[in-house]
């Protein structure tokens, strides 16, 4: 009788024995079949994530864009992650984490059972580690199977790396938002700003996002919902001692403020996009695309949004006014060639107007005057002084047989070429100064000849100026823009007048580092010296001399006057009003605004520099300068030339002839020339002046009275 009741237990004690043995191996097999499925731990090593690049302004602070041929993502190495955030994100996720191995057994066996009763995977259970096994390695599917090879995948992980590793590759992997994977790509977006500037209570913020990213998201509908989760991890934080009750109440009082965002996800974006046209050039678009950059550029952030704000200012007032519906504005330090601002036109998202091209480095715009300085800073070094008086009258420079040597401005015949200035008014002998100063036209174009075109436009391409290749194509008219330039180029050729002579290359990056923080180039300042310093100086005087150019801005002087500050400035406008030009500096800071239309119409004939280029560059430079030390420009030597006519004593034994008169432009500082006739050019200008004089009443021979009366009787240049 007892033998049965043992026989019958032994018999089930033998067949659990087998289930379970069964129920083993077959855990076994299954456990072997999903290893072999799983990538190894050699494989996890070496997996290479895909990571954005990412373009940062100059401090580094705030993100600018971020490339990625899929979700952004950052590496943040483990010291570079505030220890805030790994606790705050250990005491919501997992508490246990450091104490417990790959799983939390309690949390499979709670999830096993709300799993049975449901019929389906209702709940995790999963610890930091199995997280990170899911997100970076398998599929978000809620199935057994997947859960197993978590859990495997988890085991693997946990045996070969340290907890802290295993918390970095967590927090630079799992999702914490919408298209956003790790929290150095959350907290540039929500926060604008590296992920190890941000404080507890952002903190709190990120380690509440994982568990339901699109939920919690800041730009979705339940922030309340995310914040009051974000309370839930500050506490959790102090009852684990992670951090003091002042802590705490602070963190809970903060306000936090969310970035807004951003429909494209960019900042300064035809800046950043000449950058990323850089960066493809040199690495590569797979580089680019996956390698996770982080390039540091020269962007000053804070005068980036302002000279936005001016150029669209600027460009809606010159649309309702003068039919100018766009604009750009570029800023550069000329001592190191830094480019600080950019923006290539008013509005990069307006298709309408091709908002997305970039004037500032694609658009070849006529220059008008702005080259003037170039022509005249070649004469000075030739021996020609700013006291130097040219004659400011009608002129006819073509010497073609057909045109009359005295202009004919009715005439349609294109073979002749005689310019008028701005105001269609000819005020007689102009120093050099006040023509240059207040851009007179006539004087400049006599000042082109007489250096020599062919000189003058090397000297331009010393500067920087490479698009100007043609001297034929050009004439004469080149010195009133008749050549076409790219702003960024009118740029480098300033801030070589700014830098004393010294043109450096321009630069918009700082740094680039590859992902593991190996700095793959770094600035390096390139400059030489295209021009010896007096001759500079001497357009740097004149440039800045609010006395002398206050004839031309006249009711728009006030805009060029900037107090505390010497600042030198030149306007250009092109004969059909396409193209309003503004270029200003002091020797710490370039800024040179373009002002008409992308389709390259001209705007309304109103739309002079003056008055569609001046207000917004004016504008820029006004807040610019507001912290900005007083810089002056080095003087130049005093100039007194030996020669009478090149001093500014253009009359000679009681008579006035023109420039040709007294000046062999093969050896300005030499000997007069012995037939002045033999020049080309001497026929029309001697003309010019002849009838100027006898149409104002002034004989041919003077007299000494009458002589001193000269400076009076010819009014200023206006």
């Amino acid at each position: 009788m007892n033998d049965r009741p043992r026989r019958k237990i032994w018999f089930w004690l033998q067949i659990a024995g087998i289930v379970i043995a069964s129920l083993a191996i077959i855990f076994f097999i299954v456990v072997l079949y999903f290893s072999k499925t799983l990538p190894s731990i050699q494989e996890i090593t070496t997996q290479q994530i895909t990571q954005s690049t990412r373009i940062y302004d100059r401090t580094g602070k705030y993100l600018l864009y971020e490339i990625s041929s899929g979700g952004n993502r950052t590496v943040a190495p483990f010291n570079q992650i505030p220890q805030t955030l790994k606790d705050a994100t250990v005491a919501i996720e997992d508490q246990n984490f450091y104490n417990e191995p790959a799983f939390d057994i309690k949390g499979i066996v709670r999830a096993f059972f709300a799993d049975l009763i449901s019929g389906g995977i209702v709940q995790g259970g999963s610890t930091i580690t199995q997280q990170l096994a899911k997100n970076a390695f398998l599929n978000l599917n809620q199935t057994f199977s997947r859960k197993l090879k978590e859990l495997i995948l988890a085991i693997k992980l946990n045996r070969y790396y340290s907890k802290d590793q295993i918390l970095t590759l967590y927090l630079n992997e799992i999702p914490y938002g919408p298209n956003i994977s790790g929290v150095e790509a959350a907290s540039e977006a929500y926060f604008g700003k590296a992920v190890e500037n941000i404080d507890l209570a952002q903190s709190a913020v990120l380690a509440a996002l994982p568990q339901a990213p699109t939920y919690y998201s800041p730009w979705g509908s339940h922030v309340s919902d995310l914040l009051a989760r974000q309370h839930i991890v500050l506490q959790k934080m102090y009852a684990l001692g992670k951090i003091s009750k002042t802590q705490l109440d602070d963190a809970l009082a903060e306000k936090i403020v969310f970035q807004p965002r951003s429909s494209s996800g960019i900042k300064a974006p035809h800046f950043v996009t000449a950058v990323q046209d850089y960066l493809v050039q040199k690495y590569g678009e797979d580089m680019v695309d996956n390698g996770g950059l982080k390039v540091i550029t020269t962007l000053d952030w804070t005068l980036q949004q302002e000279a936005e704000a001016d150029v669209a200012a600027g460009v809606a007032q010159n649309t309702k006014l003068y039919g100018g519906t766009n604009g750009a504005l570029v800023a550069e330090d000329p001592k190191t060639g830094q480019i600080l601002a950019m923006v290539g036109s008013s509005n990069y998202f307006d298709t309408k107007n091709d908002g997305n091209f970039n004037v500032a480095t694609q658009g070849l715009r006529q220059p008008g005057s702005s080259l003037k300085p170039f022509v005249y800073l070649l004469a000075f070094q030739q021996g020609y002084a700013p006291q130097t008086v040219l004659w400011n009258v009608p002129t006819e420079f073509s010497t073609d047989p057909s045109c009359p040597s005295i202009p004919d401005f009715a005439s349609t015949n294109k073979k002749c070429f005689h310019p008028q200035n701005y105001e269609g008014t000819f005020t007689g002998p102009i120093t050099m100064r006040d023509a240059l100063a207040q851009s007179v036209n006539i004087p400049a174009v006599k000042t082109l000849y007489l250096v020599g075109l062919d000189a003058a436009v090397a000297n331009m391409q010393n500067f920087g100026l490479t698009t100007l290749t043609n001297p034929d194509a050009y004439g004469l008219s080149l010195t009133l823009g008749g050549g076409a330039v790219h702003l960024i180029d009118l740029m480098k050729a300033y801030s070589a007048l700014a830098a004393d002579g010294i043109k450096h290359d321009q630069a918009m990056i700082l740094s680039v580092q590859d992902a593991d923080g190996n700095v793959l180039e770094s600035y390096t300042d390139h400059s030489e010296q295209v021009s010896d310093p007096q001759s500079v100086r001497l357009v740097n005087d004149v440039l800045s001399d609010v006395k002398a150019r206050s004839g031309l801005f006249q009711n728009s002087l006030s805009l060029t006057v900037f107090p505390g500050h010497q600042v030198a400035l030149k306007t250009g406008t092109s004969n059909d009003y396409r193209d309003a030009w503004a270029m200003g500096y002091t020797p710490s800071l370039v800024v040179g605004v373009w002002a008409g239309n992308n389709d390259n119409t001209p705007m309304h004939q109103n739309g002079s520099s003056i008055l569609a280029a001046v207000p917004m560059w004016s504008a820029f430079m006004n807040q610019a300068l507001q912290n900005a030390p007083d810089e002056t420009f080095p003087s130049p030597a005093p100039v007194n030339p030996s020669k009478p006519f090149l001093a500014g004593d253009y009359i000679e034994n009681n008579q006035i002839h023109s420039e040709l008169y007294y000046i062999d432009k093969n050896d300005p500082t030499g000997p007069a020339p012995t037939d002045p006739s033999a020049d080309p050019q001497f026929k029309n200008w001697e003309a010019g002046v002849t009838a100027w004089a006898q149409q104002n009443g002034i004989q041919k021979t003077l007299q000494d009275a009458a002589l001193n009366a000269t400076s009076s009787y010819f009014p200023e240049i206006r």
